[in-house]
């Protein structure tokens, strides 16, 4: 067969969650096609930050954010010239009528469309769900990154199921390259003043991130365990959002009694991240809704137990690997907590789960479907996705 061309939006790569997507993405891409045409349109500093790539892959510069008109024309106009047979677009956006082909869509989750039609009313919230339904009608192939996300996209906006395919996340290669080492140890001791043993959650701080609940069940826990005798110097250690659009957070602290034994880190990069997945004796990840949710699987890397929400599609991501809990009960986040602390054999047997759960989901096996998608939409027509191999 002759040499695909494939144009990939690289424009949101240093966004949460759709960056790390379109850098593992295209990475992989690139170490398993030397064949077919790859242009990434988008920032070439952005495409620095995947490394080293094959001829076969170039960058057309597109600086204009995507969420604007002249983002749309200079986005259009790029592919015009490039006479590509696909387009993939890593999330869902409003892409723009009259694109000079084909384009295949990743949808990550449902959260914009649902903020959007609990905020809005009236004319907008019709107008945002019928952008909404006809971008997802005109794809070519939708990616679900799970089988939770793939159900809301089928149910709330009718799309035929033959047209959407479950293509999971994996975590950064990164995240596998061993145990801390007690330099590592040392390095967050001597620049983050870690010297304790902590709990950690790592990702966004934003509301349905559910973090003022882990606070409150944090506290609960130090009172828990204040009756035990032990523990006396945990600590929760929070990573990733500034702080300064959550002021709630700060009055939560100190409105239950931690103030001093919960801190706030902000970003870190992830050669310190997982430093800090291996040391922590326990992953805390109680979110009300994920389209996927990659940090418990990067904890479970490090050996960690994860405590997690039985909620959206985290159930479907960590299997029997996790204690899973009712995000919207203080009292039993905290039961969880206290159990997985105290319960030695159960953080043994949770380890070894999480170490298997962990190789149900790889990089490689996802990239190869997508490859097989490009294929099969390019020269062979529209197929139905449910007739493929199932994802690993």
């Amino acid at each position: 067969m002759p040499a695909m061309r494939i144009a990939i939006d690289i424009r949101r790569m240093t966004e949460f969650g759709v960056g790390t997507y379109i850098r593992n993405v295209v990475r992989t891409l690139g170490r398993l096609d030397h064949e077919n045409e790859f242009f990434l349109i988008g920032s070439p500093v952005k495409v620095e930050e995947i490394g080293p790539l094959p001829p076969n892959f170039r960058t057309v510069p597109v600086l204009a954010s995507d969420r604007s008109l002249p983002g749309y024309r200079e986005f259009r106009g790029a592919l015009s010239g490039l006479g590509c047979d696909l387009v993939h677009i890593p999330n869902l956006f409003s892409v723009p009528r009259l694109l000079p082909c084909p384009y295949v869509m990743t949808v990550h989750d449902m959260l914009e469309h649902m903020s959007r039609a609990r905020e809005q009313s009236g004319f907008w919230r019709s107008f945002h769900f019928q952008m909404t339904k006809r971008v997802l009608a005109g794809a070519a192939r939708i990616f679900a990154v799970s089988n939770f996300t793939r159900i809301e996209i089928e149910k709330l906006f009718e799309i035929p199921s033959e047209r959407v395919e479950v293509v999971y996340n994996a975590i950064d290669e990164r995240f596998l390259h061993g145990h801390a080492t007690s330099a590592d140890r040392d390095l967050i001791a001597r620049r983050y003043q870690v010297t304790y043993p902590f709990l950690l959650y790592a990702g966004r701080v934003s509301p349905h991130k559910n973090v003022v609940r882990m606070i409150e069940a944090f506290s609960a826990l130090k009172t828990e365990l204040e009756r035990d005798q032990a523990y006396p110097d945990l600590k929760l250690i929070i990573i990733g959002d500034d702080l300064s659009g959550n002021p709630d957070l700060r009055r939560t602290v100190v409105r239950s009694g931690v103030q001093h034994d919960v801190r706030f880190l902000g970003f870190v990069p992830i050669e310190v991240l997982r430093i800090f997945y291996d040391a922590a004796k326990i992953f805390v990840f109680p979110s009300l809704y994920e389209g996927f949710g990659l940090p418990p699987l990067e904890a479970m890397a490090h050996g960690t137990p994860v405590v997690t929400s039985n909620v959206s599609s985290l159930p479907e991501v960590v299997g029997n690997a996790a204690v899973l809990v009712n995000p919207e009960n203080v009292f039993e986040i905290m039961r969880a907590l206290h159990r997985t602390l105290m319960d030695q054999p159960l953080r043994a047997r949770m380890k070894e789960r999480g170490y298997q759960q962990v190789t149900r989901f790889s990089w490689e096996t996802s990239v190869r479907r997508i490859l097989g998608a490009y294929g099969q939409i390019v020269h062979g027509g529209r197929v139905d996705a449910r007739q493929q191999p199932a994802a690993d």
